[in-house]
């Protein structure tokens, strides 16, 4: 029975990959490597520290993880707030059908406080959710379940009867960890993610009724 929605954030409520992988790649090369969008593919849901952790090892970065990540988070905030960009389509109707019927919301992202902060309020939307909760603030980000029992902590509600929409491998594997129930979300923007352990497959937010899960 569903007692709260958990949303993750980027690839879902915003088509937010392209940005992130155009960053990224433009982050490396800043520093004088060369990254595709392939080899960023493995990371998404992953959060900022422990992506830039292997990759800094893997490419053999001379900067710090902290020195990468506040170049690449400053790029994203002004492109992200330079852009003329609208939510996924079906997340105001669905945020909104939830609400009506008096279900608890909250955000479970791998992204960074402030970037979340940025994007609700782009769109508007900071009203809509009860908790915010970043996989920076865990112990562990997606895959491990930690930032979903977070949110599911704060909303006060049994992970259980707990519903999950992503978008990326790890992001349903946390889920699933966290023992909620996830409808896979395919965005082809997100590049080639395996949603196979989902509990549903969905093409389109709006293939998502609440009134089917009350």
């Amino acid at each position: 029975m569903l007692k709260a929605f958990i949303f993750d954030m980027d690839g879902v409520i915003i088509d937010s990959e392209p940005i992130h992988f155009d960053v990224d790649v433009q982050t490396m090369k800043h520093f004088g490597k060369e990254i595709t969008q392939e080899e960023l593919e493995k990371f998404v849901g992953m959060t900022n520290p422990e992506m830039w952790k292997v990759i800094k090892e893997e490419y053999q970065l001379q900067q710090t993880v902290a020195e990468i990540i506040e170049h690449q988070l400053s790029s994203k905030i002004t492109l992200l707030q330079g852009i003329q960009i609208e939510p996924i389509e079906g997340i105001r109707e669905l945020l909104t059908s939830l609400k009506n019927n008096q279900i608890p919301i909250g955000i479970a992202s791998s992204s960074p406080r402030v970037f979340i902060e940025e994007v609700l309020k782009k769109f508007e939307l900071a009203s809509y959710f009860d908790c915010v909760v970043s996989g920076e603030e865990v112990n562990q980000g997606k895959p491990a379940p930690d930032v979903y029992l977070e949110a599911a902590s704060l909303l006060g509600v049994d992970p259980k009867n707990c519903v999950v929409v992503e978008d990326a491998k790890h992001g349903v594997a946390a889920a699933k960890a966290a023992g909620m129930t996830c409808f896979g979300y395919v965005n082809e923007n997100s590049g080639h993610q395996d949603l196979s352990k989902a509990d549903f497959i969905i093409h389109g937010i709006s293939e998502i009724k609440v009134e089917n899960l009350l």
